[in-house]
């Protein structure tokens, strides 16, 4: 069983995202989780832009946020997915994402594929996604970065 909440983030916890930190030699892989709340308010890309806190217990260790336009089956965007560095190394990477996947699964039943994107030296975010099913499209966005995507069947197999 998977012990990790997925919490909108609001104006009671905001602060608790700010709180989450990188090592530096991550920051430039992911955008910081201000940056993605201002997305969250002038929603740059979709219709829908949900940002997110990742808990266990008491404890928030990470952030991601989902942009989406609503009642689509293929236009789903998981991005500034991040782990505390304090929480790094715990297997709470691999066990976030597959929450993630489950969440979305939960919450917009119409999904069926999700997209992400990966900064071409980021290795060990590659693996994560791939091990998990995420499959590399062969091309990349406007920023250069490598686009990753899943079909849901897939995942509830994998996951299971």
């Amino acid at each position: 069983m998977n012990l990790i909440r997925i919490e909108p983030v609001h104006k009671k916890n905001w602060e608790e995202a700010l709180s989450i930190s990188l090592l530096k030699s991550q920051e430039k892989f992911v955008p910081s989780v201000i940056e993605s709340l201002a997305w969250a308010y002038i929603k740059p890309w979709d219709e829908a832009f949900d940002p997110y806190l990742l808990c266990k217990h008491d404890k928030t260790f990470g952030f991601f946020y989902l942009s989406y336009t609503p009642n689509s089956t293929n236009n789903y965007w998981i991005g500034g997915f991040q782990i505390d560095k304090e929480y790094q190394g715990m297997g709470l990477g691999t066990q976030s994402l597959k929450r993630i996947l489950e969440f979305i699964q939960e919450v917009h039943r119409q999904c069926e594929e999700i997209s992400l994107t990966i900064e071409k030296n980021n290795d060990h975010a590659r693996k994560l996604y791939e091990k998990l099913g995420f499959v590399y499209q062969d091309k990349a966005n406007q920023d250069g970065e490598l686009i990753y995507k899943i079909k849901l069947e897939k995942t509830i197999k994998n996951l299971c």
